[in-house]
């Protein structure tokens, strides 16, 4: 049963991240005049591809929040699927409440644009316990640089342009949920000679 959770966490979080990279990508294509460097990802929910950036990006966060019930059955570890259903949670209220211009609003999409991106970075250091070791290193990697991107976005400061920052810190975590969703996939290769459940393992 554990290994049939890890694998359905794998797949959803893989699913989450690769889904709303093609719609984001796509959202930025179709959106004219968007510039990726400069504007906010927020911009896309409000313009010409508002309802297929903020379905993927909804997609996204339900991925999430679902995968997070299954690491919390499929590993010991109790603070991850937390962290992991909180992003879920920011990214779905990133998509629900666009980026208008009435501020009590915007307030309540910055909230949860916190909530996405800081669940996120965490999400990628924590899952350092869970995975093999030619991956930990990797996801905790990527986790500090989302988090160091979002320090950076709530302080204002731009040493690279706005956009930059922000897609710094998006991709960090998507690249994560590729690679961990994948890893997660794919049993371990301690579990496969002992016969063992792998979630019990690092993955």
């Amino acid at each position: 049963m554990r290994h049939r959770d890890r694998r359905r966490a794998g797949l959803l979080l893989f699913a989450g991240s690769i889904g709303f990279a093609i719609g984001m990508t796509l959202a930025e294509a179709t959106f004219p005049g968007y510039n990726v460097a400069h504007d906010f990802l927020g911009d896309l929910g409000v313009g010409p591809s508002a309802l297929l950036f903020n379905a993927s990006i909804v997609f996204l966060g339900a991925a999430f929040l679902a995968a997070a019930g299954f690491l919390a059955r499929a590993f010991r570890v109790r603070l991850l699927p937390i962290v992991v259903a909180l992003s879920g949670i920011g990214a779905i209220g990133f998509g629900l409440v666009p980026a208008l211009d009435d501020n009590p609003v915007r307030m309540i999409h910055a909230g949860v644009a916190l909530l996405a991106y800081g669940g996120g970075g965490l999400s990628a250091i924590l899952a350092f316990r869970i995975l093999r070791p030619s991956l930990r290193y990797v996801s905790a990697a990527l986790g500090v640089i989302s988090l160091v991107g979002l320090g950076l976005m709530a302080t204002q400061s731009w040493p690279l342009d706005r956009g930059v920052i922000e897609q710094l810190s998006v991709w960090s975590i998507l690249l994560w949920g590729m690679t961990a969703g994948g890893s997660l996939l794919i049993p371990s290769s301690t579990s496969r000679k002992e016969g063992v459940p792998a979630g019990s393992r690092s993955v």
